[in-house]
Parts: C-alpha cells; sequence; structure tokens
C-alpha cells in the first residue's frame, strides 16, 4: 500500500477544511438555492472527496436594463427585469420591457459551474469530463496557496441590445426570433448538462477501478492527454488542446485546452 508524504496529508487536511466551510456556507444567489437542472450534478461532486462545488447556475435567459435607476433587482449598476432558467415568450419580455430607463439587453447566459479539486489531476479529470460534454471553454486555476479551482463554461451564449435609453429600437417580431434563438439554445445547454453528468459517472467509475488496481491506473493515465496535441512549438507551459465531436465544434472555441493560471497568495 503507497504512502502519502507528510506535505501530501497537509494538504489533504486542508482541503477538507475548505470543503467543510463552503458547503456549510449560506446560499447567498439571487436565487438562494442550487438550481433544479443541476441538483444532482452538484449533489454527485460534492459527495467526492475531490471535489466541491462553489457556484453554479443552469443556464438562463435573462432581460437586463442598463439604467441606474432600474426596477426589480441591481447588480453592478444594473438591474434585471426578467430573469428565468426555462423557455421564454415573446409576452413576458414586451411587458419587462416596459420598465426599462436605460439600454436594456437580451441574454442567454449557458451553464457555468467551479468546483474546487483537491490537486491538478482530479481538476484534470474532470475537465476532461467537461470537454467531451461541450463545454470547450472550461478551463483550470492553480493559486499559490494550493487551491486547484475548475471553471466549466462554454460560449453558446447570446447577447442582443433591445432599446436605448428606455426607447425600443427592434420590432416585436425580431424579438419573437431571438427568443426562438434564446430558447433553443438552452434546449442544446440542457442537453449538454445531461452529457456532462453521465460523463461523469463514467469517469468516476473509471477513477474507482483505477484506484483499487494500481498497475491498471499507472498504464491507462501516465499523463493527462488527450485525443489530440497541440504543435510542441505553439504549445506554453501547461496549455493542452482538446478535440471534441464535431456535431459540437461549431458552436464554440476553437482552442479549448487547458488555462492554467497562477494567482497571488491571497486567491
Amino acid at each position: 500500500m503507497q504512502t502519502q508524504s507528510p506535505s501530501s496529508v497537509d494538504r489533504s487536511a486542508e482541503f477538507r477544511r475548505w470543503k467543510a466551510q463552503s458547503l456549510s456556507k449560506a446560499d447567498l444567489s439571487r436565487k438562494g438555492s442550487v438550481d433544479e437542472d443541476v441538483v444532482e450534478l452538484v449533489q454527485v461532486l460534492n459527495a467526492q472527496e475531490q471535489f466541491f462545488t462553489t457556484s453554479s447556475c443552469a443556464g438562463r435567459i435573462l432581460l437586463r436594463d442598463g439604467g441606474i435607476n432600474g426596477f426589480e433587482v441591481q447588480k453592478q449598476n444594473c438591474c434585471w427585469l426578467l430573469v428565468t432558467h426555462k423557455p421564454c415568450v415573446k409576452d413576458d419580455v414586451i411587458v419587462a420591457l416596459k420598465k426599462a430607463n436605460g439600454d436594456a439587453v437580451l441574454k442567454f447566459e449557458p451553464f457555468v459551474l467551479h468546483v474546487q479539486c483537491r490537486q491538478l489531476q482530479d481538476a484534470q479529470i474532470l475537465h476532461s469530463v467537461a470537454i467531451d460534454s461541450g463545454f470547450r471553454n472550461s478551463g483550470i486555476t492553480v493559486g499559490k496557496r494550493g487551491k486547484t479551482m475548475l471553471a466549466v463554461r462554454s460560449t453558446h451564449g447570446l447577447e442582443v441590445p433591445l432599446s436605448h435609453k428606455g426607447k425600443l429600437m427592434v420590432t416585436e417580431e425580431y424579438i419573437d426570433f431571438l427568443l426562438n434563438v434564446a430558447n433553443q439554445k438552452m434546449e442544446e445547454n440542457k442537453k449538454r448538462i445531461g452529457r456532462f453528468y453521465n460523463c461523469l459517472q463514467r469517469a468516476l467509475e473509471r477513477e474507482a477501478i483505477s484506484n483499487s488496481h494500481p498497475k491498471i491506473k499507472e498504464k491507462n493515465n501516465p499523463s493527462y492527454t488527450h485525443k489530440k496535441k497541440r504543435n510542441p512549438e505553439k504549445a506554453h507551459g501547461k496549455s493542452i488542446t482538446e478535440e471534441n465531436n464535431k456535431e459540437l465544434e461549431n458552436d464554440d472555441d476553437d482552442n479549448p485546452g487547458i488555462n492554467v493560471a497562477i494567482f497571488p497568495e491571497d486567491y
């Protein structure tokens, strides 16, 4: 049986303290709870000793007013006139636009998830799951204090201005068209969350088998690699490119590699 070094034991103990502190805190998000479409996914991650989630959003369609004196919820000098995690209809947007005093913007924001990982290897496994699920803008950050964070992100968002200084600048027909696009993106977003959940389950099963058979783990995971490597002349540091299913390539960035950044001690 392989023993852990004292420094490794100390890092594991510190990670457990961070996890206990984070999961005991109150949810300070606007909603105050985890979104329904990602509850099961968050529970699975938090049940693993090597992961815990710090924030998440299942994806949403929102109408934001850039005016300083707005309605509803204020956030960074903006206000949300409408927000939904479900498909949106034109009538709801038209009603909400009547409250706009400034520059109203319709947005679709895809699923985002932040997970703190016990060590870089754990983050790399989760990053591979994210890439294979279609979240090709995902990345890893490593703080000097040892905090390793994975951000699960994609780029299939939408952001379109609808009004200026409270005056509607587009037709209702165009708003209806935009909502069809946003609702389609919401549906694709939900499918990707499902793929992420299924890929995660398979990755955890493989990792459990590897941990119980050290020789298999050494053979199958000598280092973190994926389907395609970047040209060595173009590679820098720890950046590694990924190749994903063709059906996802048109929606996201051409370079979905790991982004490892080092942050100051107070990160």
